[in-house]
């Protein structure tokens, strides 16, 4: 059955809308509820599908079978899967999150009794993707402070990821994964002197280190970025530096974890892979599968306290004619060092030879392409190097900590 074959809302129309409703594809059955009933619209500034109890008496009437909860009641539900779910998780050092929203014990009955509104759910009308895990816990969760962030809807994907991290199955750079997700660079101090100069030093220089998350003193867990994570395993591999040199990589930084740690997440340029992606702009390294190219500059940083140097920034070459429209999305990113500080001229910044980064690998630069280069998140690891920082753990340059935030979150 066509669109066009259930555009008004006749008595035959419907009845050979439900007859096929089985046969219909998914973007069908998401126009269904509008073309049967297009007097029965959502409320201006309400979610998609949702209707007030005598708009959804008027569709159950004329498309009868369909269940339906309120909002309050699939809340209620989600949380109790998410429970479920968390115990049956090996749990191991990974400490379970705090103040999660949905529990409240008191008032549950008048808020059932007084919600206004009722959500059709996704089950009643439209298809699971099967390309998604079976069950997605943390989809659509609400953390427990005002103005708090919402995962993303497909959160469950990021905390696979994490797992395979974890479990030692994924050490490489993280440019290309997991497009559409936060990623966040990584620095852990000791508490004291240099942790508090390294605060300040990322307020001063937010285009360098624009920062997400500060953990609380001794915790690996980043609350407020991705649930049930752990900074001590989960980032596919860690630098650790001593008196600004760095002296191993590993993949599971737990041995070298100080007990007094303060961790810092900072926003990284992977974060909008996705958009570029989409706006089918390339990504040369993820397409050769290299980490990006990172280079030094001569671009001061604002200095803090005992922290002082330059600026580092990645490259990625950008076709001539996708030049604005790279600039148009990138600048968006503010959380993620927003559009690109040079365009064209690596000598501009102090880039000598653009064939060798100090970090990562050189990617091919076409002939209809220009170089591009952002801040980065390489950033910190310079700055505590040139200023002999005595103890430091960051993440190894191109292997970033997956959130379970959308990439877009602000926008």
């Amino acid at each position: 059955m066509t669109k066009h074959a259930h555009s008004s809302a006749t008595p035959s129309t419907i009845a050979t809308a439900q007859c096929d409703y089985d046969e219909l594809s998914k973007q069908e059955k998401s126009e269904l509820i509008r073309d049967v009933l297009p007097q029965c619209q959502p409320q201006e500034g309400s979610p998609p599908n949702t209707f007030t109890p005598s708009q959804l008496a008027e569709l159950k009437d004329a498309l009868p079978g369909f269940h339906c909860q309120s909002a309050f009641d699939q809340k209620i539900a989600q949380d109790r899967h998410t429970e479920q779910h968390t115990e049956q998780q090996d749990v191991d050092h990974v400490k379970p999150v705090e103040g999660s929203v949905g529990n409240s014990q008191d008032g549950s009955d008048h808020d059932r009794q007084n919600n206004k509104q009722v959500t059709i759910t996704d089950s009643a009308f439209f298809e699971p993707d099967s390309s998604l895990p079976a069950t997605q816990p943390g989809a659509d969760e609400v953390l427990g402070w005002h103005g708090a962030p919402r995962f993303h809807r497909e959160a469950q994907l990021a905390r696979d990821f994490r797992s395979r991290v974890r479990s030692g199955a994924f050490t490489a750079p993280t440019n290309g994964v997991c497009p559409g997700f936060m990623q966040c660079n990584l620095v852990v101090l000791p508490e004291g002197k240099h942790a508090f100069d390294f605060l300040l030093f990322c307020q001063r220089n937010p285009r360098a280190c624009p920062l997400v998350e500060v953990c609380d003193v001794g915790s690996p867990h980043p609350h407020g970025l991705a649930k049930g994570a752990d900074l001590r395993t989960d980032v596919p591999k860690y630098a650790i530096y001593r008196d600004g040199k760095l002296v191993k990589e590993v993949t599971d930084a737990t041995e070298d974890w100080p007990e007094r740690s303060v961790a810092f997440l900072i926003g990284c340029s992977f974060s909008y892979d996705g958009a570029l992606l989409d706006a089918d702009i390339p990504l040369r390294s993820a397409e050769q599968g290299k980490n990006v190219p990172m280079y030094n500059t001569s671009l001061k940083c604002r200095s803090s306290g005992s922290l002082n140097g330059t600026m580092v920034v990645s490259m990625k070459p950008i076709p001539a004619l996708k030049i604005s429209k790279h600039i148009e999305i990138t600048s968006k990113y503010t959380h993620a060092h927003g559009g690109p500080v040079c365009v064209g001229s690596a000598e501009a910044i102090g880039v000598k030879d653009i064939a060798k980064p100090e970090w990562g690998d050189a990617v091919e630069i076409r002939a209809d392409e220009v170089p591009v280069f952002h801040a980065c998140g390489v950033t910190p690891q310079s700055i505590l190097m040139q200023s002999k920082v005595p103890f430091a753990i960051t993440h190894s340059a191109g292997h970033m900590f997956v959130t379970d935030l959308p990439s877009d979150m602000g926008l």
